[in-house]
């Protein structure tokens, strides 16, 4: 599609003008600001195995390693504690954030003891449903992210995940028996992979509605920098003419029809039809921070949005344990966003949760979304993105969806252009940690 490649171009050359990594001088993060609701993002960046795609944080896991990393981890939050944060919400992202279980137990454990925390929701893989997990989680773990990515065995040969997680068989079982434990499961899948035939995507969906999830996520396949070269040796080149067609295939047979198996929770992530959003206290907290606006992020290489900047913490795990046990937190750079930025934003969040408050954007922002943003509102009126536009809100028609998923993507993909900012001030063993083949050479 031509106004898909139009905003893709769009996107990226606004993320590359707006984020770019700034020195800071800053010690700590700034303090909570009254009346707000805080989420707080916890990484863990240590895996089993590396995958091609991903340009998150990520080590090689060594319990030598990781053990002492935990234990900054939960002193770094402490540290907010002292700064005067409440959370309400935790998100666990990786890495893998149950790769010590009994490590992750004792930081929750220590969370709950200090914070009012109504959920936790974190990531893990495949292997990890299974017990002593799943019996450690339970009740711990409101909402679990499980990283699937395909059941298609082919492809996860190809993403280096069959040998270590099971084959696509192996998993839809584990499911089966792990979606009892929590709340609400979340299946986290791909599509557009470069050798992905329409055939594979629909056996994909089927096994989504058979598997019993109450919840999934089909995100896009996103490139950065760092993971380019080894994404096209191992997964292929992209086929982006043809995502359009792939996502209106899946989102249909989700949630299109008269009596559909899931409804639409944001652009990208599905709730079982019937399933209620409250059943963990407030509304899940989505991957990408839809609950909530602002959020401080503690670990190696996590990525905080408050009061409109966005700070990065060391990508080093001996430089973060060394400023953590040094009393410090461990920020390495920060970004300010421009008020256009945060209209930008404002609009691509709302969206992607499926609708924008019209009077709120006006009463936070000091001016109508229409003149705030007139080019970004005339391109996606023009190509019949909304299903609703009138004085109150914004909703959108299926292409509006894509467009939203256009705009997401690309941000996300920003964002790892700005961990690989970060990434590319490693020095000594730690830079030579290759997306190739996961080892420190």
């Amino acid at each position: 599609m031509i106004s898909e490649r139009m905003l893709t171009k769009v996107i990226k050359t606004m993320t590359k003008r707006e984020l770019k990594l700034e020195p800071v001088t800053e010690k700590m993060m700034p303090a909570p600001k009254p009346g707000i609701h805080y989420m707080l993002y916890m990484h863990v960046p240590f895996c089993q195995r590396l995958c091609p795609y991903c340009s998150f944080n990520r080590y090689p896991f060594r319990e030598d390693v990781a053990r002492p990393y935990f234990q900054n981890l939960r002193r770094e939050m402490m540290m907010l504690k002292d700064l005067g944060y409440d959370f309400e919400s935790i998100y666990c992202g990786g890495g893998t954030p149950t790769i010590m279980i009994d490590e992750l137990c004792e930081t929750l454990d220590l969370a709950r003891e200090n914070f009012h925390i109504k959920e936790v929701c974190s990531e893990t893989n495949p292997n990890h449903l299974t017990q002593p997990y799943l019996d450690k989680m339970k009740g711990r773990i409101q909402r679990l992210s499980v990283g699937v990515q395909s059941f298609d065995d082919t492809l996860l040969k190809q993403m280096d995940r069959y040998d270590k997680y099971g084959s696509g068989d192996e998993i839809f079982e584990r499911i089966g028996i792990a979606k009892d434990y929590f709340d609400i499961l979340n299946v986290d899948m791909i599509f557009n992979f470069p050798s992905e035939t329409e055939d594979v995507l629909m056996r994909d969906v089927e096994r989504i509605k058979a598997c019993g999830c109450q919840q999934t996520t089909f995100s896009p396949l996103y490139f950065s920098n760092a993971t380019t070269r080894h994404m096209l040796e191992t997964l292929g080149k992209p086929e982006w003419d043809r995502e359009f067609t792939y996502y209106q295939m899946l989102d249909e047979a989700l949630a299109g029809g008269e009596n559909p198996e899931f409804e639409r929770r944001t652009v990208w992530t599905f709730n079982r039809a019937g399933r209620d959003l409250h059943a963990c206290g407030e509304a899940p907290v989505d991957e990408f921070g839809v609950s909530y606006e602002e959020y401080p992020a503690i670990g190696s290489g996590s990525v905080t949005h408050l009061d409109g900047t966005i700070y990065v913490n060391t990508f080093s795990i001996k430089e973060y344990n060394e400023d953590i046990e040094a009393g410090h937190m461990s920020l390495m750079g920060k970004t300010k966003m421009s008020k256009h930025d945060l209209m930008c934003y404002r609009f691509m969040q709302d969206l992607y949760a499926l609708r924008l408050d019209k009077k709120r954007f006006e009463a936070d922002f000091g001016e109508s979304v229409e003149r705030g943003l007139p080019v970004e509102m005339a391109f996606m009126r023009a190509n019949g993105a909304f299903a609703t536009d009138n004085e109150d809100e914004l909703t959108l028609t299926t292409k509006g969806r894509y467009y939203t998923l256009v705009m997401q993507r690309q941000f996300l993909s920003g964002l790892n252009e700005l961990r690989d900012q970060a990434r590319a001030q490693l020095t000594g063993p730690e830079r030579d940690l290759t997306f190739a083949d996961g080892t420190v050479k």
